[in-house]
């Protein structure tokens, strides 16, 4: 069989101009970054479930936390950045089976800190330890709201971001109930 080469050279230039026109797109928008992981205050221990990390940059505290977290994004229906008397905080709304779970953990876990991971954008400069929230009460409503150790822009970001990963877990959750 043989091919033309006059051919052969149409065929490549047809390819290289739809490559070219339909290359790869990549939406910004689509690639947010939104992580948020929750871990519980635990008393160290000797059998590697445990680490120490500091929270807070101006004044460091050490926290030892369980390292597997108990909440992370995947749990969320919303944030939201709220205005506070002292400045803003952050308001994370959890979906229904999250929300039965931080009511169990807050109640029986009063005096203790949650301690809270984020991270806003691709560069790993933009995630650190945010909060450690002290659990006073028992948290009914399924809404954790604390005062981030992060600027406004970063706060806004953040709870941007993690509003986008929220809605795309969920409209797959939702995908997934109709098929």
């Amino acid at each position: 069989m043989q091919i033309s080469m006059r051919y052969f050279n149409y065929y490549f230039a047809l390819a290289a101009a739809l490559t070219l026109l339909c290359g790869c797109q990549t939406d910004k928008s689509k690639s947010s970054v939104g992580i948020l992981r929750i871990h519980m205050e635990t008393p160290a221990d000797n059998f590697g479930i445990t680490q120490t990390v500091s929270v807070m940059r101006d004044d460091p505290v050490k926290v030892s936390i369980a390292k597997e977290p108990v909440f992370s994004e995947a749990n969320l229906l919303a944030a939201r950045l709220m205005e506070t008397p002292g400045g803003y905080a952050i308001e994370l709304k959890f979906d229904e089976q999250s929300a039965l779970m931080l009511e169990q953990y807050s109640a029986s876990n009063v005096g203790r800190h949650f301690v809270i991971f984020a991270q806003w954008s691709d560069k790993a400069a933009d995630g650190r330890w945010i909060a450690a929230p002290l659990i006073s009460h028992h948290i009914a409503d399924g809404v954790l709201a604390f005062t981030p150790d992060m600027s406004r822009e970063e706060a806004e970001q953040l709870a941007t971001n993690l509003n986008k990963v929220a809605k795309d877990n969920h409209a797959e959750g939702f995908k997934s109930l109709f098929k």
